[in-house]
């Protein structure tokens, strides 16, 4: 993940620089699609290597419940788990709000109207979630990650698992335990936490809720 200009990080609320959109083609959930990216989000390019080792190593999403996408971008996570699940009920949760209304368009584009993307502060309090998957925003320093993954992975609901994508030199080794202690000082003998498979410099963790 790299800053998108000096002035304007793919994490800001509202990116400074004005936004020029462009197609892009690009393979979701096993079909071509076109989307909308723009400058001033990660990954604007196409999907981006830690996604693509993500979806190459998780199992196939529940035909149906509550699924949430933390950190949505344009929207390659919620947009495949919707159109892999159309039963489902998909969150994309991000910060920056150039990279909400791409995800919305790119949702209404495809027909997908089981996905809504929000700011982390309009979920509603005390919503859990069957199923997460995240590309979660590691440069944003090791504080914010901490909150931001303490905030969501214990929204958890009973038997649910949490899906993420770390890559090896950003730290997804002393992340893992953190994970691991964070979640047992929250809620003692609920949720386990394991690196579940490497891919090409990335590992995947998975978060289980016991049920």
């Amino acid at each position: 993940m790299v800053a998108v200009s000096s002035a304007s990080h793919y994490f800001d609320a509202d990116p400074s620089a004005p936004e020029r959109r462009r197609t892009l083609r690009t393979r979701l959930a096993g079909r071509d699609v076109e989307v909308q990216t723009a400058n001033g989000i990660f990954s604007p390019d196409g999907l981006d290597k830690g996604t693509a080792a993500l979806f190459s190593a998780v199992p196939a999403p529940p035909a149906t419940g509550r699924f949430l996408d933390v950190g949505a971008g344009w929207g390659p996570i919620a947009l495949t788990l919707a159109l892999r699940s159309p039963e489902a009920e998909v969150t994309a949760v991000e910060v920056n709000d150039r990279s909400l209304q791409l995800t919305r368009d790119n949702a209404a584009a495809l027909g997908l109207g089981n996905v809504v993307a929000l700011r982390p502060e309009d979920v509603p309090e005390g919503a859990e979630f069957d199923l997460i998957w995240s590309n979660p925003p590691i440069r944003i320093g090791k504080p914010a990650l901490h909150a931001l993954l303490e905030r969501w992975l214990p929204r958890l609901a009973p038997g649910g698992e949490a899906w993420l994508v770390v890559q090896k030199n950003l730290g997804a080794d002393s992340l893992l335990p953190w994970i691991g202690r964070m979640l047992e000082e929250r809620a003692p003998g609920r949720f386990t936490a394991e690196r579940a498979d490497s891919v090409k410099g990335f590992r995947i963790l998975r978060v289980a809720r016991a049920r």
